[in-house]
């Protein structure tokens, strides 16, 4: 295992932001009602509303896997599917939650830079309606992409026009948003205004546990709050989960850590990206940076450091940085890199 302050495996294995510490605290304070019948809940889902231009509710879950399942039961009956990029999270890493919650069908589509185009959607409408075959209902997308890459505003706008012209609902896994937010210079509101339902991540941006589900097509939301209930994500104390955001919040709290990730991972890209023996294999646009090494380098890499080989048969690598990532973390694991590969 690598020593404590020496991983770029994941944004989730930092711990929680000091202010959202001292905010669990300060919600820590006297006798209140649960179930989000509460002050901190209702401060939190209004600033939520407000910064995302939301006209339904906004929904407090425990994880992001739990976000999706949400957001996507609001959007497809069991018989209809969902179009998604072959490397999404919701098909590679929930363990087939979607499927076996929902009932719906994930619909496949390989994408070399995880983004999803008018196109490669329209690819999976031929079955509607044959009556043997799942009936494509929604397009799931990542904004940031599993592969670190982004959106631009203009791609999402041109996405939702076509699913709004093809009868398709949009939902957006905003597990890393505030790192797409920060690395396009726009509000939330933004990007939210491309979909139906979309998360609000903040377990990766400093939180210590907690996501939130935002409806914005106000038609939507009416049964949110019995599917997270039958869906065992309604917390008794809701507090807690939405004090994390009053926290992330207050002065853009998860605009400063999100930039100041993506600059450590622009960083660590800069200081690789010439080294003969390592190749940037995605576009830099968010906390991730992606790799090609030789196999022998990865395992000496990782006889000190903790990062992930990402798929199989190419050697690719995911060095992912946080809000507290420092320079000097990325300066001495780009000095390791270089020395590794020196002794090729």
């Amino acid at each position: 295992m690598a020593a404590p302050g020496k991983s770029f495996g994941s944004d989730n294995h930092a711990g929680a932001h000091d202010a959202v510490i001292r905010m669990i605290g300060a919600a820590n304070a006297g006798r209140l009602p649960a179930y989000g019948d509460d002050p901190w809940t209702a401060r939190a889902a209004g600033q939520l509303r407000t910064a995302f231009g939301a006209r339904g509710g906004i929904f407090f879950v425990f994880n992001g896997t739990a976000a999706n399942v949400l957001g996507l039961s609001l959007l497809v009956r069991p018989f209809e599917g969902v179009i998604c990029a072959e490397s999404s999270h919701l098909n590679v890493d929930e363990c087939g939650a979607p499927e076996r919650v929902l009932g719906s069908k994930l619909l496949q589509v390989p994408a070399a830079d995880g983004k999803l185009t008018p196109d490669l959607v329209a690819s999976r409408l031929g079955d509607r309606g044959d009556e043997h075959r799942a009936q494509p209902r929604a397009v799931a997308i990542a904004q940031v992409t599993e592969l670190g890459t982004c959106y631009t505003l203009g791609e999402l706008r041109d996405l939702a026009e076509f699913c709004r012209a093809s009868d398709l609902r949009l939902y957006m896994d905003g597990a890393r948003l505030a790192n797409a937010a920060a690395h396009l210079g726009c509000q939330l509101a933004d990007l939210a205004a491309c979909a139906d339902v979309l998360s609000f991540g903040g377990t990766k941006n400093g939180a210590l546990g907690a996501e939130a589900v935002i409806v914005m097509n106000g038609e939507l939301g009416s049964e949110a709050r019995f599917q997270r209930k039958q869906q065992m994500q309604l917390a008794s104390k809701m507090r807690y989960l939405a004090a994390q955001f009053v926290a992330l919040l207050e002065d853009e709290l998860w605009r400063r850590n999100a930039g100041h990730a993506n600059a450590m991972a622009a960083r660590l890209a800069d200081g690789v990206r010439h080294l003969a023996g390592a190749e940037i294999c995605q576009a830099v646009d968010s906390n991730a940076v992606f790799a090609v090494l030789d196999a022998r380098h990865i395992r000496s890499l990782q006889r000190d450091w903790d990062f992930y080989a990402w798929g199989s048969g190419e050697n690719v690598v995911r060095w992912m940085t946080a809000f507290d990532t420092t320079e000097a973390d990325v300066d001495a694991f780009i000095a390791a890199v270089r020395t590794v590969l020196a002794g090729a």
